[in-house]
């Protein structure tokens, strides 16, 4: 069987996965059912049974990673829909997001650095908390490597997603901006897409903190580089 069927049967499978995924967890929405959880794992097993290497596997498939970038702009639309309510809390939002970035990336680069986890780990987990296309944008200048920042991206929206609600109880938060902005900025899309189901005004907070701190970390992720590592050697 040539590169070219298997890639295309590879596009297809993931595409059929995906769709019976989604119909199952709207009928069981269950942790490990989610698309993002399950998805993944089923594919990973497959690649690994028919020893199909990620090459090929990614050849007819890489555009779905490019459809990223659309999908996370489309997020803007409700943004602007209610710029009333940014106006209104601007103050309180770029503190947040400002924060959240410094937060989020001091604890991932310590916290990998308290467990002696090589250089090139520390660097890509230092982006884990912002959607993947600003991700993958700032992993370049951080000297991450661009497969492991996409997978930490992908776990880190996973654990955001699932332990959002938990968290939320546990520490008394029931301001809808609250939610919104903590989904936003620790678990971006994933999260974001769990503040939409609590209410649109925790999804069009999630959206813009989301954002925000995509735009933050990219702009300063040259900073962060030689910060964290060039002038620590």
């Amino acid at each position: 069987m040539s590169d070219f069927i298997v890639s295309v049967l590879c596009f297809v499978l993931t595409l059929l996965v995906y769709y019976v995924n989604k119909r199952l967890y709207t009928r069981w929405r269950t942790l490990l059912l989610m698309p993002l959880v399950m998805t993944p794992m089923v594919l990973v097993v497959m690649l690994l049974i028919t020893h199909i290497t990620w090459k090929d596997y990614i050849a007819d498939s890489h555009w779905l990673i490019w459809l990223l970038g659309p999908a996370t702009l489309a997020f803007a639309v409700p943004v602007y829909e209610n710029m009333a309510i940014i106006k209104r809390h601007w103050m309180s939002l770029t503190a947040g997001v400002i924060t959240a970035t410094l937060v989020a990336v001091c604890t991932s680069v310590w916290l990998a650095r308290l467990f002696t986890l090589p250089v090139e780990i520390q660097r890509s987990l230092a982006v884990r908390s912002i959607t993947t296309p600003f991700a993958l944008a700032a992993a370049k200048p951080v000297g991450g490597q661009p497969d492991l920042v996409a997978l930490f991206v992908v776990l880190t929206g996973v654990f955001g997603m699932a332990m959002g609600d938990f968290l939320f109880l546990r520490i008394a938060i029931k301001q809808g901006m609250a939610k919104g902005a903590g989904l936003g900025a620790a678990s971006h899309g994933a999260g974001t897409a769990r503040a939409y189901q609590i209410g649109p005004q925790e999804g069009v907070v999630s959206s813009l903190v989301m954002m925000l701190a995509g735009v933050v970390t990219v702009l300063a992720a040259p900073i962060i580089g030689h910060v964290m590592w060039t002038l620590k050697s």
